[in-house]
């Protein structure tokens, strides 16, 4: 093995300005090595110590014993003992540290020579004492290694790469590494030699285009002390050399690391892990009552004697023994029929529990599993669980299409025979959510896979085809989110009963994600990503429905129990909110910051967005807002033809470059209009070839009823452009529609009657009557005035409190999901990762924390704690206008509460920032 080595690796004065190859030097012959440590058993080196008199009293110590005294201003590998008054950023320090010596004390020199010899050193090893009851000992851990011959050095094993500019510097650096047991090339690495580290100084882009990892220089350091270097608190005074200076430099990338692992950490945590599910048993043992007997039962479901073949059955229950499949099928459809009393409902229902925990299929054998999937499915039909579950909802929303007739109108036993199916089968899905989350991911270190103990799992086999798998945006699970919204609207509107679609919409709302979260658990190990755009895609999907109210979609996303499956919802429907009423929130990923900065300001807007009733394909209604819109109601039924060519002609363009949109302004076609704006992402500023937008159409052609649907669009289009100086009101204007004028003045305000054509007309004069001009110009300052009072009161509380109850469970489930960092002093310790990082960035500004780290979920994570202290400076008080912080609706009470919250421990970080 061959290495560069300076020729006069002793003298630091001579640098590394004559370098070769040569073979290792004896010296540093490990068998050499220790041959001079037991001839020169107390051999020391000071480091430190400024004052000449003390200097002078320990060293005549060290001789007086019989020790000797190495000088020098580099660390020499035959010293046994480094002393020091306390812990240095010096090379023989560190030096020290890397070979195992022992690091001491002057005083262990003063005490030794008053006992008359050398003292045991462990009472003297140098440490730092962080708090009254805990030390730390920067050394000890290597010394002890090296002792018990388990290392040489800290370094054992390391092929370094040094790439260190600075001749002096690069010795030093050389020494440090030798000291541990590395070997160290420079510059160039040979092809003999496969190197583990790129040491650099300055980091280059030639540094970092090595196989190995390329880190800073200091390095050294946090390898060395690990978590706790920074307890270590390198202060470098003036008097100290350059070479010193630069051990000093903080290597962040130690908290990137540890933020990453808390990340995987929160990701692999068990989730909706249901406590009364460990009492179920673990095991599951054949039954010794082999012997059971179920003969007679066949005979008395064939003789009607149902409730005698439940009570046989119910008799041999035990684990591993299970009654035929057929005969339960029989008793459900006997249960489905309507003849059953209530007696024998509620003991059938006792029964399926009993079974359950009896034989619960997510811990037994793969023939439990699918014995259960026999029993559940419509006794007629078979088609499998959906098809049952499916009926059984929408007999409790009293829906008359089911696979197959039940009893009608709906009886009340019966309906309650089908809500306790509905929990049965809630308890049976939480069983297996709770086997993938705790078996799994308490063993993720081993190679175990989610899918291998998910397989023949009734809930994939119920949601999803082999073919769908891949998709969270099933066919079942599309149709399950349906009929929660459905139940949700009905819970609203029914009157008599509606304690019962409450609380099956409660279920509903449980069994949604109780589903989501085992496929997301189900695909996580292997595919993070899809996982991510999976939920983002059903987010989008569930905000894209127009079916519910707002305070209605926001009740409804506050009942989902899945932290993450509700922060995916609420950020994508407050976000649909926004953009449908003339907000606009980044496509940048969530943050707290982002949530601070660009949701909270957008809560302003919907408090004064207007009262509109909600725009359907089905039914378009539109009523007087008090705005000076009047609003004709429309009547479009949902499966005319129109549709159909509305959508087949959407993207269609002309010669002239007219949408579909431009030709139905051009035409008065307001019902065409109205569906073309109901379709999500429809861009209402499209423009032709010439410019001309829809707007300036409907303007020029008088479509009045056209302009008020483009006006009342959210968000709004563009009422000031101009194509070659005309613009929608001059265009209104110019062709006499006076009626459309007052639309756009009462809409924009007067800041449109600026507006001129290159000849240096305005619109208003083009207007010749003073009455028109007058009517015209007090349509416009009656605009004004309304913004200018909009500020002072809410205009629209339903709106705000349906964004406030989405930015609360937002700010909740955020928290967590991402767990943000707290830096709780109390809770964490002084050497926790979140003390130790707030000590970093009392020092250290955020971006020269981060401006290494290449995980941006650990960059997020920091960023999101420096937030909660922004939060805590109040640099977004400003943020919320006064009348949503005195507004008195609940949800929005709750979310300047839970503001209140977030700002109060923000202060406390702050405070904890000056302290440290």
């Amino acid at each position: 093995m061959f290495r560069i080595e300076s020729v006069r690796d002793n003298n630091p004065e001579a640098g590394f300005g004559v370098e070769r190859w040569i073979h290792v030097s004896q010296h540093n012959h490990p068998n050499v090595h220790a041959t001079r440590m037991a001839e020169e058993s107390y051999a020391f080196q000071l480091s430190g110590i400024k004052k000449p008199e003390i200097k002078k009293k320990i060293i005549d110590g060290i001789r007086k014993l019989g020790g000797n005294y190495i000088g020098g201003s580099v660390y020499q590998h035959t010293s046994t003992h480094v002393i020091v008054p306390q812990v240095l950023p010096s090379e023989k320090f560190l030096a020290a540290c890397a070979a195992g010596k022992w690091v001491v004390t002057p005083q262990y020199v003063m005490d030794s020579v008053q006992n008359g010899s050398w003292l045991p050193e462990e009472l003297y090893e140098v440490a730092i004492s962080t708090s009254t009851t805990s030390t730390f000992y920067p050394v000890r851990q290597w010394r002890e290694r090296v002792a018990s011959g388990k290392l040489k050095g800290a370094f054992q094993g390391w092929q370094v790469l040094l790439m260190v500019q600075e001749p002096a510097r690069r010795a030093m650096f050389t020494r440090l590494l030798k000291a541990g047991q590395a070997k160290v090339f420079y510059f160039s690495a040979p092809s003999v030699a496969p190197i583990t580290h790129v040491l650099a100084k300055p980091i280059t882009e030639d540094a970092t285009s090595y196989d190995a990892p390329c880190y800073p220089v200091s390095h050294i350091v946090q390898h060395l002390f690990g978590k706790r270097y920074l307890d270590l608190n390198f202060n470098f005074s003036e008097d100290e050399t350059e070479r010193e200076r630069s051990i000093g430099v903080v290597d962040f990338s130690v908290f990137e690391i540890e933020l990453k692992e808390r990340i995987i950490e929160q990701n692999y945590r068990p989730r909706l892990c249901y406590l009364e599910l460990k009492s179920y048993h673990d095991s599951y043992p054949q039954s010794e009552a082999t012997e059971a007997d179920f003969s007679q039962i066949a005979t008395m479901i064939e003789c009607g004697l149902f409730v005698e073949a439940l009570d046989s059955i119910k008799s041999a229950l035990f684990p591993g023994l299970l009654p035929p499949a057929p005969y339960l099928v029989s008793l459900i459809e006997y249960a489905q029929q309507g003849n059953a009393t209530s007696v024998f409902l509620r003991m059938f229902n006792q029964y399926l529990h009993r079974l359950l925990v009896t034989n619960p299929p997510w811990s037994a054998s793969k023939f439990v599993k699918k014995y259960f999937s026999k029993v559940f499915q419509c006794p007629r039909c078979k088609s499998g669980l959906w098809p049952f579950l499916e009926s059984a909802i929408r007999y409790c929303l009293l829906r008359d299409c089911t696979c197959h007739p039940l009893p009608g109108p709906a009886l009340p036993t019966l309906l309650h025979f089908h809500r306790d199916l509905l929990a049965f089968i809630l308890k049976l899905f939480k069983g297996e959510l709770y086997a993938i989350t705790t078996e799994v991911h308490l063993q993720r270190e081993e190679s175990e896979n989610p899918r291998e103990s998910a397989k023949g799992s009734l809930i994939l086999g119920t949601f999803w085809t082999v073919w769908e798998r891949s998709t969270l945006l099933s066919v079942a699970v599309k149709q399950l989110t349906q009929l929660l919204v459905e139940a949700t609207l009905e819970e609203d509107s029914k009157g008599t009963g509606k304690e019962e679609l409450i609380h099956v919409a409660g279920t509903l709302a449980d069994l949604l994600s109780i589903v989501v979260e085992f496929w997301c658990q189900y695909n996580f190990k292997l595919n993070q990503p899809l996982v991510k755009k999976a939920l983002n895609d059903f987010a989008e999907h569930f905000a894209a429905s127009r079916t519910l109210p707002p305070i209605l979609l926001a009740e409804l996303v506050s009942k989902i129990i899945s932290s993450r499956l509700k922060l995916a919802l609420a950020d994508s429907v407050f976000r649909r909110f926004c953009y449908e009423n003339g907000s606009s929130v980044g496509d940048a990923p969530l943050c707290l910051k982002k949530i601070m900065q660009q949701y909270l300001p957008a809560l302003d807007i919907l408090s004064q967005s207007p009262h509109k009733a909600r725009l359907s394909v089905r039914r378009h209604v539109m009523t007087d807002t008090g705005d000076g819109l009047e609003n004709p109601s429309y009547e479009v039924n949902e499966n005319c033809s129109e549709k159909g060519n509305v959508l087949k002609g959407l993207k269609r363009v002309n010669v002239a470059g007219e949408t579909l949109l431009h030709r139905a302004c051009k035409r008065n076609q307001v019902e065409t209009v109205l569906h073309i704006l109901a379709l999500p992402d429809t861009d209402v500023n499209v423009k032709d070839h010439a410019g001309w937008t829809p707007l300036h159409e409907a303007c020029n052609h008088g479509s009045t009823a056209c302009v008020q649907a483009l006006l009342r669009h959210r968000p709004a289009p563009v009422v000031d452009s101009q194509v070659g100086g005309v613009s929608p009101l001059y265009d209104a204007v110019l062709n006499g529609h006076m009626d459309i004028a007052k639309l756009l003045l009462e809409h924009e305000g007067s800041v449109i009657l600026h507006q001129k054509h290159p000849s240096g007309e305005t619109a208003l004069d083009l207007v010749t009557d003073a009455a028109q001009r007058e009517e015209l110009f007090n349509c416009a300052l009656t605009r004004d005035n309304a913004q200018r009072r909009k500020s002072t009161e809410v205009q629209n509380l339903p709106l705000l409190e349906a964004g406030s109850c989405l930015l609360l469970h937002l700010l909740i489930s955020y928290q967590q999901e991402k767990e943000l960092i707290e830096f709780d002093q109390s809770e964490a310790g002084d050497h926790s990762l979140s003390q130790r990082m707030l000590r970093a960035l009392q020092m250290h500004s955020f971006q020269t924390v981060t401006s290494a780290w290449k995980d941006q979920q650990a960059v997020r994570l920091l960023e999101d704690a420096m937030t909660v202290m922004e939060v805590g400076r109040g640099d977004y008080d400003g943020l919320i206008p006064t009348p949503i912080r005195e507004c008195k609706g609940k949800n929005t009470q709750f979310l300047m509460e839970k503001l209140a919250v977030l700002k109060s421990k923000g202060q406390q970080l702050v405070l904890q920032l000056k302290k440290s």
